[in-house]
């Protein structure tokens, strides 16, 4: 049975103070605990899970993970979920260290205050889909370990490298390959192919900061023929990259 003092230290890593003093974060859900496992990006800690789902995966855990499988009663699993419908399975990882980001014969996105968590994992998992390897992010982005963002990723989390920084100081530093801010105005993604660059994804709301938009040698947009105002952030990162990989 799980203790009330373990319940509540799960608990206290949906939010990011404890996340940061403690080093960890959850994850939810058979998919991305086993993808982050077999990732070996991250060092697990501690897994619960329902009986019939650990009998079933044992085997395959074992690969990874030579800890305790601790038993837990769905009722135990809702209370120290972050999600509305709690999945099968919940793992405590160990937060990866801050690794540098190589910019040079590839393509890279940087991502200027993102907000939603949803958003930003959704991204993350794009970016695993094009092979990318690299996500830049501002210091205002969400939180790539908030419960969300991890569960967005579906795994990706444990094949895509974060980095958080001040943007423009580390755009500034990297100005020997091209940024191209996704704008709405500027070239046609019909029109461009890319083996080499960063591309730059704004805010939600704002879009990207006035002094990001200077230091970008090249705006490019989606054509649009309807009359939407503007895409959702994963929505156009999606279309982008697409359009421009070569």
């Amino acid at each position: 049975m799980l203790s009330k003092t373990h319940a509540k230290y799960i608990q206290s890593l949906h939010h990011k103070k404890f996340r940061d003093a403690e080093n960890c974060f959850i994850a939810e859900g058979g998919k991305v605990v086993l993808e982050l496992l077999s990732s070996k990006k991250f060092r697990c800690r501690e897994i619960y899970g329902l009986q019939q789902w650990l009998n079933s995966n044992e085997a395959f855990i074992r690969k990874y993970f030579s800890g305790p499988l601790e038993v837990i009663q769905d009722y135990e699993l809702e209370k120290i979920s972050a999600l509305t419908t709690p999945s099968q399975v919940l793992a405590v990882f160990e937060k990866d260290e801050n690794r540098p980001v190589s910019v040079l014969n590839k393509i890279s996105l940087v991502l200027d205050d993102i907000q939603d968590p949803g958003n930003l994992g959704t991204i993350i998992r794009i970016a695993d889909w094009f092979g990318i390897k690299d996500i830049v992010c501002s210091l205002h982005t969400a939180d790539m370990y908030n419960p969300k963002v991890v569960q967005s990723t579906m795994g990706s989390l444990g094949r895509v490298n974060v980095l958080y920084t001040e943007l423009a100081l580390w755009i500034q530093q990297h100005r020997n390959v091209k940024l191209y801010a996704a704008a709405l105005d500027g070239k046609s993604i019909k029109d461009i192919q890319l083996r080499e660059g960063l591309l730059l994804i704004g805010n939600e709301g704002k879009g990207i900061s006035e002094q990001l938009m200077k230091m970008a040698d090249e705006k490019i947009t989606i054509p649009k023929t309807g009359a939407a105002e503007s895409l959702n952030a994963a929505v156009a990162t999606g279309i982008v990259l697409s359009h421009i990989i070569f």
